[in-house]
């Protein structure tokens, strides 16, 4: 019964994974959060696979420069000035989602 008044309402236009995808992506991506948690939270929540890179395929962002507004958001402008310190901004950044290449990468581009 619950599968049909799903098929019900996807047929009427209220419920649609898509739309629902677009928007928890929006919100997700102004909190600051990074490709890998988002496909991981999305997954959690039943939505395939396609529609999950798709998605974030349409979204055409730059994860470097939002990496960057979320380390300087939390951290300041500053740099890390020993390994410990990069090492516990690179945690956080994984946390958010951003993958540890990424996060290199963010790292070795903006070494004095």
């Amino acid at each position: 019964m619950i599968n049909s008044v799903i098929d019900q309402l996807a047929h009427e236009g209220l419920q649609s994974d898509q739309r629902f995808t677009e928007s928890y992506l929006h919100s997700r991506l102004q909190k600051g959060y990074g490709p890998v948690r988002l496909k991981q939270e999305l997954r959690e929540r039943g939505i395939a696979e396609e529609l999950i890179e798709e998605s974030i395929g349409i979204l055409d962002i730059n994860w470097m420069d939002a990496l960057h507004s979320v380390r300087e958001k939390k951290f300041g402008k500053a740099l890390p000035s020993g390994y410990k310190e990069q090492a516990r901004e690179a945690r956080f950044l994984q946390y958010r989602g951003y993958s540890t290449d990424l996060i290199r990468r963010f790292y070795n581009n903006n070494e004095d």
